[in-house]
């Protein structure tokens, strides 16, 4: 990829500073070809720190893209992101900046993601948070997501708060046990959780989470979808405090 992006880069230098005639590279002839190549090696030799310079140019551009991509899917799908009415919507309910996370509660950095969100709604307070449940590190992340959304069905908002703060800081391993083991200690009623987990209900918000992140082409968590920006995995509170301010203005 690299040799690709010097490949390019030098084409972009050399031709930048011939006449307007010259930059038809389709319609050479043979010696015009080779004419051509040879003035390009003796520009570059010349002047390599150009390469280098074309390169960043190159890069920068291509991030200009993606980051283009990345707004257009998300204006594309903005109902299914912030206005589904079934995600866990946290932090000021009325805030003028909605954060979007994609979560996995066996994720390491998901895990150190959570105390930075944590402070940004602490500290800020102005903050609307919508967590979408997006397990993809296995049968265990699956077992704990169907947990934490069939929780918030039998049991409601604060319920669910609780319990996706527990996850994320549970040491060992998740099964149905230690998952009842933990229901008990906040009271729940273990018996409509279950139900709720065994239930279509659940099964299609997961379905319909899994379906919007393969849209928005999201492979990993955590990601991020902080207003119409797609941040793509974990950022310290600072840097996202930043892109906060940024985005007031």
């Amino acid at each position: 990829m690299r040799l690709t992006h010097l490949f390019s880069a030098a084409v972009l230098a050399c031709t930048v500073s011939l006449p307007a005639s010259a930059l038809d590279l389709t319609n050479m002839s043979d010696e015009e070809r080779v004419i051509f190549r040879e003035e390009v090696r003796a520009y570059l030799m010349d002047q390599p720190q150009v390469i280098m310079e074309a390169v960043g140019q190159l890069e920068a551009r291509q991030q200009q893209e993606v980051a283009q991509a990345d707004q257009n899917l998300v204006s594309d799908n903005a109902e299914a992101l912030f206005n589904d009415g079934y995600s866990y919507v946290g932090g000021n309910p009325d805030g003028d900046i909605t954060l979007v996370e994609f979560l996995d509660y066996r994720c390491g950095y998901c895990r150190k993601a959570h105390t930075e969100v944590a402070k940004m709604l602490e500290t800020d307070g102005n903050i609307r948070l919508i967590v979408k449940e997006f397990p993809i590190l296995g049968e265990q992340s699956v077992l704990a997501s169907r947990f934490a959304i069939a929780v918030k069905l039998a049991a409601g908002d604060d319920a669910y708060k609780a319990i996706n703060d527990s996850l994320m800081t549970f040491p060992g391993e998740l099964s149905m046990n230690s998952l009842n083991r933990l229901g008990n200690t906040f009271g729940l009623d273990m018996a409509a959780v279950q139900a709720q987990m065994n239930g279509p209900e659940v099964a299609e918000h997961l379905a319909k989470t899994k379906e919007l992140a393969q849209i928005l082409r999201i492979t990993g968590t955590p990601t991020f979808v902080l207003q119409d920006e797609m941040l793509r995995g974990y950022l310290p509170y600072d840097q996202l405090m930043t892109i906060v301010s940024d985005k007031r203005g």
